[in-house]
């Protein structure tokens, strides 16, 4: 019974279950047409602008992604730029402060310098005073003691003023001269 059905169907008696009508095939075809149409006209341009759209977007980003990427790295350059500055200067600062404290420092050991050598001075001169005034009077006390000696050797009195002044001076002087190479 297959087989005569299939024979029934290749003979074209009836209507073919594989093969549509020749209406329907036109039907089915003015149909995709129109699809087809409708997608061309009013589907595709719309994807096609929301592919540029998103094109453009993604780009945009992109472009400014890297712009900022490039604005970031400017600013870390810029910052490291300050910084080196900024540790040159401080550098530099304390330099300033050792220099300025290795002055102050000098100053005051001059000052300390010249303030030991005025007291210095001061004490010499001081001593030089007192030795003179001590000289002079041991001088005088030492004249007065040689001219009562030597009245009391000569016997006579040296009362006269101008006497008794050479004698004393030749007295003194032959002190000095004989204290002189004692000091050498």
């Amino acid at each position: 019974m297959v087989l005569s059905s299939l024979h029934n169907l290749a003979a074209g008696d009836g209507p073919s279950p594989v093969m549509p009508h020749i209406s329907e095939v036109i039907l089915g075809l003015v149909a995709f047409g129109l699809l087809l149409f409708v997608l061309a006209k009013f589907v595709t341009p719309r994807f096609e602008a929301l592919y540029a759209e998103r094109t453009a977007k993604i780009e945009g980003g992109i472009e400014k992604a890297e712009a900022a990427q490039k604005e970031a790295e400017a600013a870390l350059q810029q910052y490291q730029a300050q910084l080196a500055e900024a540790r040159a200067e401080s550098a530099r600062i304390r330099d300033d402060a050792r220099a300025e404290a290795e002055q102050i420092k000098d100053e005051l050991r001059a000052q300390a310098q010249e303030e030991a050598a005025r007291i210095v001075a001061q004490g010499e001169a001081q001593l030089s005073a007192q030795r003179a005034q001590i000289v002079a009077e041991l001088r005088a006390e030492l004249g007065r003691n040689a001219v009562e000696l030597a009245s009391r050797i000569v016997g006579e009195s040296l009362e006269d003023e101008a006497r008794r002044r050479g004698t004393v001076d030749r007295f003194l002087a032959e002190l000095d001269a004989v204290s002189a190479p004692a000091k050498s």
